[in-house]
């Protein structure tokens, strides 16, 4: 099998098993990542481009909510029949529209009236994230860190407000870290609804970022939070004893 074969695979199971309408970058990333690098995919052609993460002065830390991804599989399918009730919408208007990446932000501001308030936040949502996504490999391009971290801060805001698949134990994790100093940036990561935020910031700030969560966000069992620090390594492959 090649290397794609298999994260077709693993998306199969997704969909057949656990019966979650899922895309394939988590098993993408999975099978493709290189060490130090992150990957800018195109859902639509698989094409991929690599981005250095090599600043030596930054590093990446998780922090785990304690609270299980109990609501993902039924939410994430609704919030993908969501976004292509405003494909169809949009369609009328353009028919070339297949997906919400076809989508201007002007269109769908234009158009705006004719939504279901619901459907146009999370619309809304994934237009601007498109367009985020671009801004943060430029962002790394630079070395732009702090510019990435703003942008890490709006992804959040968006899923919390626009795509509505936060929580309370995430977002309040997220404002923890914004008070420590050489702290970049924090968002939820994953399907949403529990599970792990995902903090840029800077080596020496660690122990103080650390410290503050410990001290001031206990899981909903009562006991301190997983604080995880995170290499970006190569993808799945074998190796020679």
């Amino acid at each position: 099998f090649s290397t794609f074969d298999l994260v077709k695979f693993s998306q199969t199971a997704e969909h057949e098993y656990a019966g979650v309408q899922c895309g394939i970058m988590d098993q993408f990333a999975i099978m493709y990542g290189k060490k130090n690098q992150v990957i800018k995919l195109d859902c639509r052609s698989l094409d991929h481009e690599y981005y250095s993460f090599m600043e030596n002065r930054y590093c990446l830390a998780l922090v785990d909510t304690g609270v299980n991804h109990s609501l993902e599989g039924t939410e994430y399918n609704v919030r993908r029949q969501q976004c292509e009730a405003g494909v169809e919408l949009l369609q009328k208007y353009n028919p070339k529209i297949k997906a919400l990446r076809d989508v201007s932000l002007s269109l769908l501001q234009e158009h705006q009236h004719e939504f279901d308030p619901v459907i146009y936040k999370r619309c809304l949502y994934v237009v601007e994230e498109n367009q985020r996504v671009e801004k943060a490999c430029k962002s790394l391009s630079n070395n732009n860190f702090n510019a990435l971290g703003e942008l890490m801060y709006a992804s959040h805001e968006g899923l919390k407000n626009q795509y509505e698949v936060s929580c309370k134990e995430l977002d309040d994790l997220v404002e923890l870290a914004k008070q420590v100093e050489g702290l970049s940036g924090a968002r939820m990561m994953g399907g949403g609804f529990g599970g792990c935020t995902i903090n840029l910031l800077k080596k020496e700030a660690f122990g103080d970022f650390e410290k503050m969560i410990k001290a001031h966000y206990k899981t909903p069992g009562g006991s301190q939070p997983r604080i995880i620090k995170v290499n970006i390594a190569e993808g799945t492959h074998t190796e020679t004893i």
